[in-house]
């Protein structure tokens, strides 16, 4: 049997709220093997994030405390260290990569200072010259390529993908006996993921480190995790080994996750087309008609800034959307998604193309001509946390809109609806009367939904709007997203990059590279038989359920 290099015994974490005492994590205990992986799952404010502060003392110490528990690291209680040994074990025996690399970066230090301040702090004797050498050797490591120049490149030059493989390096330069790691793939695309997750467990394999990974995405479970332990409430209900906890869960929690899971959701069947889709995939007469669609941006160089090339980052696309029809729209980041998504609603404007919403053409218009189509054309955004203005009121919010438009002759019919499509979204018509940071991540997604659907749009762009969702929360999402379709004969233009939520919600698949759309047709042609190597390796890159041998 491996030898235990973590064990966490009855660990409370109790966070002060004025008079009020939260139970954090409550009573928590588990043990992670040396070599091994341990994955935490669980919703979002379950405890996940707070236990991994709790073992490596992160917490603001003002308002949080350990009224009860050990956590022992090699035989040593890390709740009873002082400061000063604390800042010696962490960074250098445990690290941790933080879900957001682009917030746990210094954005005015190159990502070359900042691995080698890390290693300079923990290895005072080692000289500039060494600590370069070993920060070259781990961006090598992560696999970042020209490692040597990028030493000299700052955050904002990087991917969402580079940025989290930085973290990593910086976390393993030291050569951590254990590593945290809180949700490192949760934005990532599916291909970034799966090398993302190859490189820790080829790291793992290599050092011998242990892991403490935190996730909601059951297939990235499967993969990595040795054991699991499923989170609720600050409790721990469930822990056992992943086969155990996958196949034969005993809570009915677990199961309430599992059945979550998109490729556990009970399939919807597609609406039939009123009129057949050709081999291009054109329609006689759709609701929405794209033809050789491009959005290029110049890119200027020299004192007087000539242009030099162009970022096509929609190009050449031709595409139809029937009316009633959810179209997944996946890829890669940078591939044209969200470009394609913002030059259909005019918010980018084409560089050249034709785009026509019920045979009228939108390319060309004025702001005063489009604004009679921006209620049949709408947008719930990623990031509701950014996309609703947090000083608004939630009745502002919803009423201002239609207030535009001219929908509802007065206030309080106004608000009526606004209280009506709040109910419609699962939510308290009281709601009306807060604001935006009242709201969990979840409720502020359908809020974002409800700003768009008191317009009675007819068509909806939805910009990867459960990426960041727990599943339990991101099913009742796309459940909800099916019954408006079914009420209301939405059309919606859906961007994601995960392929169980294609699967499950959309009837048609486009798959763009680069700009271009590589493969199209009925979903369960493109996920089931794909015929483009692109595509192929999209789906190959997508962790799934079964576990992993």
């Amino acid at each position: 049997m491996p030898a235990p290099l973590l064990v966490v015994s009855n660990l409370c974490t109790y966070l002060q709220n004025g008079s009020e005492t939260v139970k954090a994590v409550d009573g928590v205990s588990f043990t992670i093997n040396k070599g091994e992986t341990f994955c935490l799952v669980g919703e979002s404010g379950s405890g996940k994030s707070i236990t991994a502060l709790s073992v490596i003392r992160l917490l603001p110490y003002g308002i949080a405390s350990h009224p009860n528990g050990q956590i022992l690291f090699n035989n040593q209680d890390l709740l009873q260290v002082d400061e000063a040994e604390l800042r010696s074990i962490r960074g250098s025996q445990i690290a941790m990569i933080f879900q957001e690399p682009m917030t746990s970066l210094n954005p005015v230090f190159t990502i070359g200072d900042q691995i080698m301040e890390a290693l300079q702090l923990h290895n005072p004797e080692m000289s500039p010259e060494e600590a370069q050498e070993r920060a070259i050797q781990a961006l090598e490591q992560v696999q970042i390529p020209n490692s040597r120049e990028r030493m000299n490149a700052f955050p904002h030059q990087l991917s969402g993908g580079q940025r989290q493989r930085v973290m990593i390096a910086m976390a393993l330069a030291c050569e951590p006996e254990l590593l945290i790691a809180d949700e490192p793939t949760t934005a990532l695309d599916v291909t970034v993921q799966a090398e993302i997750l190859r490189l820790m467990r080829h790291l793992q394999d290599t050092t011998g480190m242990s892991m403490l990974f935190i996730t909601h995405d059951f297939g990235v479970v499967a993969q990595m995790a040795h054991q699991v332990g499923v989170m609720q409430h600050g409790k721990l209900v469930e822990v056992g080994l992943v086969e155990q906890v996958l196949n034969r869960p005993q809570h009915a929690y677990t199961h309430q996750l599992l059945e979550a899971v998109p490729e556990n959701l009970a399939r919807h069947k597609p609406p039939s087309l009123t009129k057949p889709l050709s081999e291009a995939h054109l329609i006689a007469e759709p609701l929405l008609q794209l033809r050789h669609v491009n959005v290029w941006f110049p890119i200027k160089k020299g004192v007087f800034r000539q242009v030099v090339d162009h970022n096509k980052a929609v190009d050449d696309v031709s595409l139809d959307i029937a009316k009633g029809q959810i179209v997944a729209l996946v890829g890669e980041s940078g591939c044209g998604k969200t470009t394609l998504g913002r030059a259909v609603l005019q918010l980018e404007k084409p560089t050249s193309g034709s785009i026509k919403l019920q045979g009228s053409e939108l390319v060309g218009l004025s702001a005063s001509e489009m604004r009679p189509w921006r209620s049949k054309m709408q947008m719930v955004f990623q990031d509701p946390q950014s996309s609703l203005n947090p000083r608004l009121l939630i009745e502002t919010t919803l009423t201002e809109p239609m207030k535009v438009h001219g929908i509802g002759a007065n206030q309080e019919e106004r608000l009526e609806l606004a209280g009506k499509t709040l109910e419609r979204m699962q939510l308290k018509r009281d709601y009306l009367w807060r604001y935006p940071h009242e709201f969990s991540g979840g409720q502020r997604q359908r809020i974002g939904l409800a700003r768009a659907l008191v317009l009675n749009p007819e068509f909806i762009v939805c910009d990867e709007i459960t990426s960041a969702l727990d599943v339990s929360v991101q099913a009742e999402i796309l459940k909800l997203l099916l019954e408006l379709r079914a009420e209301r004969d939405l059309t919606l233009l859906f961007i994601t990059h995960n392929i169980g939520v294609v699967e499950y919600l959309s009837d048609q698949t486009v798959v763009m590279y680069k700009g271009r759309i590589v493969e199209l047709g009925p979903t369960a042609m493109v996920c089931g038989s794909p015929q483009q190597d692109y595509t192929k390796k999209l789906l190959a890159a997508v962790p799934r359920l079964s576990l992993r041998h």
